[in-house]
């Protein structure tokens, strides 16, 4: 992933020194577990561990002739060991290494996820309580529908990322896996024990069964639970990206001092965050559709997954990682114009009372369809003509013979509509409904 979508802290995740190093532990774990089962002699852990080392343009340069990354990795260590290390590696394949490591890599790219995630719940869960009464006009098909609060928008944000906050940490444990199990994964040439001691050190699981690899099904979940969470930002970014358009301008992105919105137009104030967002968004949902391509392989394994996992494993989570970071400071910092959310309900005049109406009316002793018919009737002129509700109600004969003034009136209360903000939103950050 290219630097300006990437956070420090993740990228060293992906370091290639770090995955050599993790490989690296992997072998040197390995043979101490062999030693401790008496398969090579004693100490020989100990010289490998103190004389172990890698070059990387040591590597590449191997890897030129090879033709074989791990055979190179290998090589370039043991010209560092020497004759102690020609007990590196045994009866291991090349998947033990690779697979175990990148477990390792993301199960610790899931956890910097995790951590921003969190983050990004805890600004939610502030703004949400801020706005829980802050009254804006709800929208069904973009059309305005019935009041809502704006809270109560940022609650069903939290909610849903509450969701993929769970499904993170399912699939961090999924992917938390290892495999040293040798060729076609039957342990004829390592002992279980040893993989269960590597494993152990590393913090992983050992698979409960493999082949020559660790299956792909864990990688396809982890790598999809990226893409939903993705879709969780990218739906929360285009809500934004509708409230701040001129025509609705309820909400806007934080737009610093000195910051500039056009090349050509100086009064632009674009949505440039949330259109970024949107975009990011794809890429994480392609990864996902990549995994899924990766759990079907050739008996007892391929390397077609390989070099997808090359690629997708940096940078789905770099990106997803980003996406939260800059989530977190968008909503942190996004302006919210209540008056213009207020001015916005008003325009239609009264129009999403209609549903209060018919129901008072059919409590009146009307029946639906009757009801129906005179409220849609007078909130047909009232959306051409551009009047006011109220009114039309109040004249017409067939409505003022069931309701009179005042309880017409009543029934032209936004608050009443959002009466129940404040308990649903306790509902929605109790502490039990927090629990991952």
């Amino acid at each position: 992933m290219i630097e300006r979508y990437s956070r420090p802290d993740m990228v060293a995740v992906w370091d290639p020194d770090r995955r050599l190093q993790v490989q690296l532990e992997i072998e040197l774990l390995a043979c101490e577990a062999m030693e401790r089962r008496g398969e090579v002699p004693a100490g020989t852990a100990a010289v490998c561990r103190e004389r172990a080392r890698f070059d990387r343009g040591r590597i590449d340069e191997l890897e030129r002739t090879l033709k074989h990354d791990v055979i190179a990795f290998l090589t370039n260590v043991n010209e560092a060991i020497g004759e102690p290390g020609r007990h590196l590696h045994k009866g291991m394949t090349s998947s033990d290494v690779l697979d175990t490591a990148l477990a390792v890599q993301l199960r610790d790219a899931g956890a910097l996820i995790l951590a921003e995630l969190d983050a990004v719940l805890a600004v939610l869960q502030r703004r949400a309580w801020e706005h829980v009464h802050t009254v804006c006009i709800g929208r069904s098909h973009g059309i305005h529908a019935e009041p809502t609060t704006f809270g109560w928008k940022l609650a069903i944000f939290w909610d849903e990322l509450r969701r993929g906050r769970r499904r993170l940490v399912l699939a961090i444990e999924d992917i938390a896996c290892g495999k040293i199990s040798g060729a076609t994964g039957t342990f004829a040439h390592v002992h279980p024990d040893v993989e269960a001691y590597v494993c152990e050190r590393l913090g992983l699981v050992p698979a409960p069964a493999s082949n020559q690899i660790v299956q792909r099904d864990r990688h396809a979940a982890f790598f999809t639970t990226l893409a939903l969470i993705g879709s969780s930002i990218e739906k929360i970014a285009v809500e934004i990206r509708h409230l701040q358009r001129t025509e609705v301008r309820e909400v806007e992105e934080p737009f610093t001092r000195g910051q500039k919105g056009s090349s050509a137009m100086p009064h632009k104030r674009n949505p440039i965050l949330s259109e970024n967002l949107c975009g990011l968004a794809r890429l994480v949902r392609g990864y996902a559709g990549a995994a899924m391509e990766d759990v079907a392989l050739w008996h007892e394994r391929d390397i077609s997954h390989s070099s997808v996992e090359r690629m997708i494993g940096p940078d789905a989570t770099i990106t997803l990682h980003f996406m939260l970071y800059r989530l977190r400071g968008l909503l942190d910092g996004l302006v919210v114009h209540a008056d213009r959310m207020m001015a916005n309900l008003d325009r239609s005049g009264g129009l999403f009372y209609s549903q209060r109406v018919m129901l008072a009316l059919v409590e009146a002793g009307a029946t639906r369809e009757e009801a129906y018919a005179a409220v849609q009737r007078n909130a047909m002129v009232a959306f051409t003509e551009e009047r006011a509700l109220l009114p039309l109600l109040l004249a017409d004969a067939e409505v003022g013979g069931r309701l009179g003034p005042e309880q017409l009136g009543a029934c032209c209360d936004p608050r009443w509509y959002v009466r129940h903000a404040a308990e649903v939103l306790r509902r929605v950050f109790s502490p039990h409904d927090q629990g991952a």
